[in-house]
């Protein structure tokens, strides 16, 4: 690990800040496993499995799925910290992240996204997210008539290859192909949440946490032009091309993207000490 991710003595004395990492759909909390090490052990990772994936049991709550559902805990997370708290997503996580920092605006310390899937931000680009979002549409109809037949592995397959294109699924090992096709039917869920999510993009733009926004160079169109026009909104200088990495860049690229988090993470404690003069969790 390069020297300038290294905390001050003080900060390791003080109570151990808290870093929420949200793994994408089909995944599980062990997604970000490679951020503790990359921190040197100075932070406590929390890395939750969200609702239908890992070990989490399926959504079973009254009424229609909405993210803020999904980012409930995630709230309740942050409240139960002494501090502010450093926010972590890829994909489905990185649109819970940005929920919960909309719900939490004054204690997120930083925020960190990789591709995440806010759907909803394609409504306010143009034609061309209109395109996007007819696409989206349409992954998610071939899900549902994949469940309604009693076929989730097919809908399984067709959520993988959209995302890490095709032959992505088959490519699999057991376990991973096992695991997308316990999520899926969450997907049915997840995807019109994502779309009708009714926070403005306005929003977005008014979070002060430090922002760092990546995306691999072959991201699918859809997350490319939400990642640019998240940064747009938020903070143009906060996007990051990650070299050879697709939408997965988080499980293909782990070691740059671990190091561009952890990058981010203890430059914001050093901004926070610098402005402040405390760490940003204490801020």
């Amino acid at each position: 690990m390069s020297t300038h991710l290294s905390l001050p003595r003080a900060a390791r004395a003080e109570r151990t800040p808290a870093v929420i990492a949200l793994h994408c759909s089909g995944g599980s909390g062990r997604a970000w496993r490679n951020i503790s090490p990359a921190l040197g052990g100075c932070f406590n990772v929390l890395a939750p499995d969200l609702i239908g994936n890992g070990t989490s049991p399926h959504w079973r709550g009254p009424g229609r799925f909405r993210l803020a559902d999904e980012a409930a805990s995630v709230v309740k997370a942050i409240d139960a910290s002494p501090g502010s708290v450093h926010l972590v997503g890829h994909s489905f996580g990185g649109a819970v992240a940005l929920r919960a920092a909309v719900q939490r605006p004054h204690r997120i310390a930083s925020l960190s996204l990789y591709e995440p899937v806010a759907f909803h931000v394609l409504a306010a680009c143009g034609d061309e997210g209109r395109h996007w979002m007819r696409d989206l549409r349409a992954v998610a109809w071939d899900i549902e008539r994949s469940l309604a037949a009693g076929k989730p592995r097919l809908g399984a397959e067709r959520f993988c290859d959209y995302w890490s294109g095709k032959g992505a699924f088959a490519a699999l090992r057991p376990e991973a192909q096992a695991a997308l096709e316990y999520y899926i039917p969450k997907a049915e869920h997840d995807f019109p949440a994502l779309m009708e999510e009714p926070t403005p993009l306005a929003a977005y733009g008014m979070l002060q946490a430090p922002l760092l926004i990546m995306r691999g160079e072959f991201a699918p169109p859809p997350t490319a032009l939400i990642a640019a026009k998240l940064a747009a909104a938020m903070d143009p200088g906060a996007l990051r091309v990650v070299e050879g990495a697709g939408h997965m860049g988080p499980m293909s690229h782990p070691a740059a993207v671990a190091q561009a988090v952890a990058a981010h993470i203890f430059d914001a404690e050093v901004a926070a000490v610098r402005r402040t003069g405390r760490f940003a969790r204490h801020a």
